[in-house]
């Protein structure tokens, strides 16, 4: 009785975690007269976090009708130039919460609400929230209407259901909300094996990767490129590359369920059922990240890393290692499957390796673990790194080096610094300090920058305090101080003086050399107007909201980039 009381308590504990199941028959697709074909799946593994929705294609146009997918209220609306951009979330009644992202505008009366506020504010950026009774909604109801605002490439809809009381996010394909055509299994693309070796004190060390490519004998049915054994260490890990396609569409997708067989034995299973936000950026914990971030596809590391959370894993045993004696013959088996049910698999045989992978431990390396804080330096630069920011123990071991060469308009003012070992994947930021000589005229415009792998700068921010320029930062790069002395660029989509009287909508294009754009202010007859801002393209823009006078008004816009730059537009026209 006692055994079956657990089981009855774990099942709970474990639905509690997962969500409560999803009735299909409860919503309606969120929008209108598309072919109900996505760009992008759930769960899929991009730079720093999983997708954490579907991106329904609207056919690279906007205005697309967005309906309430069921019964419930509006309990937030954002507006802002990155993320979602204009985003409506709706609290359902059936205790899930709907969100849809990169709107074109919301519905009229919604649009006034948010205008009003956005004047009275005098913000461009909004986050409004409210309580049932303000903006109730029914099924089928319009809420907005797509669009392409935000951080979007091309016209689209984000769309994500989400637990109210968790907000735990669902896959939503597999909830059956949205049934895409889908009839492709995976495509296998490498195999890459990884020897690995036990050093004192728990730090793994590992010999560079051993790559595979896998060759389609029929369709869900893969095979290495070479006919004998592969030869394996006495402890390893597989990691598999792998990609999806639909029927449709040219995009990529992310997988579903990836599981490996050692033997006849399970003894790896991964599964995007659903995550929460504070588990997003553990994809870099579940792939292999060097490789991740090398390729297109999804490069699953089928071993638990040693901070990785155990919800992603439906089955591990010895954490995915697997371990072979010399001449010992194994046999491997592993199995794709993508959100509509689509399988593709791949078997090998392994053999024991005679040598012996013996690593040698660095002593003068500091040992950085998951859980604990810690402070690196060398030189003039210091990094602290919050416990739970890395995904397993690391031996770090700070370099100075030179910084690369900038564009002109920068001035590199130190030498480059790296903290942790190169591509190194951090799920929580660590604060980088250098200190350095640095001019009094660019001390305003001191930021940090990180050297590409391509030698180049790129912009990571900070600001700049008696000499010492700190910042936030994910990345592993070398790190270096740098001033950037250009303002932005601004260009009037319109002549001096000209007559907008037929015009919706006032608009200019803002770009930047490095920084970006980080704040904007546009002024009509002297007063503060709402504008909106599209970094993917440059441009910002006033919709007007009063009737044409046929009088004469000056406008003035003024941009700020990240490094403190500004720049301003002013002229008249005729409305």
């Amino acid at each position: 009785m006692r055994r079956l009381l657990t089981i009855l308590l774990l099942t709970a504990l474990t639905a509690g975690a997962r969500g409560q199941a999803l009735d299909p028959a409860d919503y309606l697709y969120p929008i209108r007269d598309v072919d109900g074909t996505c760009s992008s799946n759930f769960g899929e593994i991009r730079p720093g976090h999983f997708h954490a929705g579907v991106d329904i294609r609207t056919g690279g146009a906007e205005g697309k009708e967005l309906v309430a997918v069921a019964d419930g209220h509006v309990s937030r609306l954002s507006v802002s130039p990155g993320g979602y951009g204009r985003a409506i979330y709706l609290t359902l009644n059936n205790g899930t919460t709907a969100v849809y992202g990169h709107l074109q505008r919301f519905r009229d009366d919604i649009e006034q609400l948010v205008a009003q506020e956005r004047r009275a504010q005098g913000k461009n950026s909004l986050n409004l929230f409210f309580g049932h009774s303000k903006l109730p909604v029914r099924q089928g109801e319009v809420i907005g209407y797509s669009g392409n605002s935000g951080s979007s490439s091309g016209p689209h809809l984000h769309f994500e259901i989400r637990d109210t009381r968790t907000q735990r996010l669902y896959n939503v394909v597999r909830e059956g909300i949205i049934r895409p055509v889908d009839s492709l299994p995976p495509r296998i693309v490498k195999i890459h094996y990884v020897e690995i070796d036990t050093l004192p004190g728990g730090l793994c060390a590992r010999k560079a990767p051993e790559s595979y490519t896998a060759v389609r004998s029929h369709e869900g049915t893969y095979r290495l490129n070479r006919e004998e054994p592969l030869g394996v260490g006495r402890k390893g890990y597989f990691v598999a590359e792998i990609t999806d396609r639909r029927n449709g569409v040219h995009n990529r997708f992310g997988l579903w369920r990836v599981t490996a067989w050692a033997d006849g034995e399970r003894y790896y299973e991964y599964r995007m059922d659903g995550f929460t936000f504070a588990q997003s950026r553990c994809c870099d914990a579940v792939s292999h990240y060097p490789i991740q971030i090398a390729t297109r596809n999804e490069a699953f590391r089928l071993a638990q890393a040693e901070a990785a959370p155990d919800c992603f894993y439906t089955a591990m045993t010895d954490r995915g290692i697997i371990r072979t004696v010399p001449g010992q013959l194994r046999r491997i088996r592993i199995e794709a499957e993508d959100d509509s049910g689509n399988r593709s698999q791949i078997e090998f045989d392994i053999r024991g390796r005679e040598e012996e992978f013996r690593a040698t431990a660095d002593t003068l390396a500091r040992i950085v673990r998951p859980g604990h804080a810690a402070t690196l330096t060398c030189g003039k630069m210091t990094a602290r790194i919050p416990a739970g920011a890395l995904h397993e123990t690391l031996a770090c071991r700070p370099e100075q080096t030179a910084a690369p060469r900038v564009d002109t308009g920068l001035v590199a003012l130190s030498p480059a610094y790296r903290a942790l070992p190169p591509a190194t994947p951090l799920r929580k930021t660590m604060s980088v300090s250098i200190r350095t000589e640095i001019p009094a005229r660019m001390r305003p415009h001191a930021v940090l920058a990180r050297r590409t792998a391509q030698g180049r700068a790129a912009y990571v921010g900070g600001s700049c305090k008696e000499g010492v320029v700190t910042a936030s930062t994910y990345t592993s790069d070398p790190l270096f101080v740098v001033a950037d002395l250009v303002p932005p660029r601004i260009t009037a989509n319109f002549r001096q003086d000209a007559d907008l009287s037929q015009s919706d909508a006032i608009g200019f294009r803002a770009t930047d050399n490095f920084s970006g754009i980080a704040a904007y202010t546009l002024l009509i007859d002297g007063q503060w107007v709402p504008c909106e801002r599209y970094p993917m393209t440059g441009r910002l823009f006033h919709t007007f909201d009063t009737p044409p006078t046929r009088s004469r008004h000056t406008v003035r816009l003024t941009v700020r980039d990240g490094a403190g730059n500004t720049a301003s537009w002013e002229g008249t026209f005729y409305r």
